[in-house]
């Protein structure tokens, strides 16, 4: 759940992967979707996607 309480819906899954398809660092996309990193990086662990390393 991110900071307003909600679950990860449909749309947000789908941008969290578009994003970390194209290369974006989890820290970006944690602003982007305006979720922690961490729930970032366990989502998409849950989805099986490796995440783009920090630059």
């Amino acid at each position: 759940m991110n900071s307003d309480g909600e679950h990860w819906n449909y749309e947000s899954v789908q941008v969290l992967l578009s994003l970390a398809r194209e290369g974006v660092p989890v820290s970006v996309i944690s602003l982007k979707l305006k979720r922690p990193v961490t729930e970032v990086r366990a989502k998409l662990n849950d989805l099986g996607v490796t995440p783009a390393a920090e630059v």
